[in-house]
């Protein structure tokens, strides 16, 4: 398999993404791919500078590795920075891997850029498993480049760059999924009959019922799932907003009785331009990896 490559243009100078790049405590408040990153003490200042990092991977778990910034260079006001790393831990699928890391001056800041390969473990089963893994890594180099950017452009605190992206991604999925289910079970799947029955309420002829139910259905499976795939199309979570609204002011003129019902139309929309809302709220200033450059261009 190829290298990972990722490249972006941050509006900064050499010296300010150089800190922030290069210091682990700062490197690790942007990076995802570590959770901790600790300098080793270097007595002798012409050998390579070692370093520690550990990535939590959830349950308590955690992966450990060691790396050496083999080298700087300065070249024409540009800057690249070597290294290699590697892992004795036995759940890391990494066994070692060497990159750089290339700091362009363009006219209105610094082109930033990555490239990196390694080695698995677990011979033939590690390779598998690279196939699924390398392009998470490459999407997780990609967004933290961007969360980068924002600190520096914007200076969008990384920890906030966090939140706010779990914030939106919950409440994102949260109504594809209302969407996807409504349209799927009570609709595709099981005819309700409460769903014919309000149906029926707004006029609809009962030989046409049956068309218009899963015509119904089908619209809300691929309005949810579209709010999966174009992750970050605004105005799909504007329309989600339109419809409730819509949809529970005409159960109220036509249907009223259902308002008063344990399960209703009230709670359900009114929850539902919540969720939307809030993701409206939170998706300003996000980080996304498709902001990066992803293939290597010649010369560099």
């Amino acid at each position: 398999m190829r290298g990972i490559y990722v490249e972006i243009d941050i509006r900064c100078s050499i010296e300010d993404i150089w800190t922030r790049t290069q210091t682990p405590d700062l490197h690790q408040q942007w990076d995802l791919r570590f959770t901790n990153i600790e300098y080793l003490p270097r007595p002798d200042p012409t050998q390579p500078q070692r370093f520690l990092y550990k990535t939590r991977i959830g349950f308590g778990l955690n992966i450990v590795g060691e790396g050496e910034s083999v080298g700087t260079r300065e070249s024409n006001g540009s800057r690249t920075s070597a290294l290699k790393f590697w892992s004795e831990d036995p759940k890391s699928l990494i066994q070692a891997g060497s990159g750089y890391w290339h700091y362009i001056p363009i006219q209105h800041g610094i082109r930033f850029l990555t490239w990196y390969d390694y080695t698995t473990r677990f011979g033939v089963a590690g390779r598998v498993l690279d196939v699924v893994f390398r392009p998470m890594l490459g999407w997780a180099t990609a967004w933290s480049f961007d969360r980068l950017r924002l600190w520096m452009e914007k200076n969008v605190d990384p920890a906030v760059s966090m939140r706010q992206s779990l914030i939106y991604g919950v409440s994102r999925i949260a109504v594809a999924l209302i969407w996807i289910y409504h349209g799927l079970i009570p609709k595709l799947l099981f005819r309700h009959a409460d769903e014919l029955a309000l149906i029926r309420a707004a006029g609809i002829p009962e030989q046409n019922l049956a068309v218009v139910i899963g015509g119904l259905g089908l619209a809300e499976v691929a309005l949810g799932l579209v709010l999966l795939i174009a992750w970050h199309t605004r105005v799909l979570l504007v329309l989600t907003i339109l419809l409730m609204i819509l949809a529970l002011v005409s159960v109220a003129i036509q249907a009223p009785g259902y308002l008063a019902a344990a399960f209703n139309p009230v709670t359900l929309n009114l929850a539902v331009v919540a969720l939307a809302t809030i993701a409206l709220l939170s998706s300003r200033d996000l980080p996304t990896a498709r902001r990066c450059k992803r293939k290597k261009q010649y010369g560099q």
